[in-house]
């Protein structure tokens, strides 16, 4: 009987595991069935961060594709985020990725800016998208789209591009932009407002590569250390 049960159970958590993937493809299938076939998920990252870039992603994936245990990136350790970007990498029909640096971000607000950002990775896609499924956003681009809330756990396509943003980042953190600047530990915090961050822009004042914008009580606080 207990191993009746335990069958049972297994049984249960594998159809479970199931659904959750077929769910993750739930938007999609509607697209297909109105003959659209390259579907571009639309995600970005960066967006609550003192320092760097704000970067998007676009991504189209194969008709009927399904890449199981791909999820919100913010659900996965980086391990998993790093191996899911290469598999995305090698499936995907084209991947577009969109940059804004700080000082438009300062200009134009950080909203517009994950806007643009998304744009800029619509446009590096080298295969036209017939529709966009966007993480709770609106791009400013003449095709068909929908903004999913949590598109990002809800949608495999926005799902797939929060993985490619979140590593593209991550990977520019731990690499370019910490060599630039190691005093302030960008490998480390990814540029979010830790304690060991906030510490070192006291310390040493904001880079060129920091978001003004965002480091208003920052500068309240020590507004002689700003004073460049």
């Amino acid at each position: 009987m207990k191993l009746k049960l335990r069958k049972d159970r297994q049984v249960l958590n594998m159809e479970a595991k199931e659904n959750a993937v077929k769910d993750m493809l739930h938007y999609e299938k509607k697209c297909w069935e109105q003959s659209c076939e390259r579907i571009a998920g639309i995600d970005e990252v960066g967006r609550g961060c003192l320092f760097g870039d704000v970067v998007a992603a676009a991504v189209i994936l194969p008709v009927g594709e399904l890449l199981e245990g791909v999820d919100d990136s913010k659900k996965l350790t980086d391990k998993k985020r790093e191996a899911y970007y290469e598999l995305i990498m090698e499936k995907a029909i084209a991947v577009g990725i969109g940059h804004v640096d700080a000082r438009m971000i300062d200009d134009i607000n950080i909203k517009q800016a994950a806007r643009l950002a998304m744009k800029k990775a619509i446009e590096a896609l080298h295969v036209s998208p017939d529709y966009l499924l966007v993480d709770a956003e609106k791009v400013d681009v003449p095709i068909p789209q929908l903004s999913i809330i949590k598109g990002d756990a809800n949608s495999q396509s926005i799902a797939a591009a929060s993985i490619i943003a979140k590593v593209t980042r991550d990977r520019l953190c731990k690499g370019e932009w910490d060599a630039k600047y190691p005093e302030y530990g960008i490998g480390i915090h990814k540029g979010y407002a830790t304690k060991l961050h906030r510490e070192q822009i006291l310390a040493l004042g904001p880079t060129e590569m920091h978001r003004r914008s965002f480091l208003g009580n920052l500068l309240t606080e020590q507004p002689t250390l700003f004073d460049l």
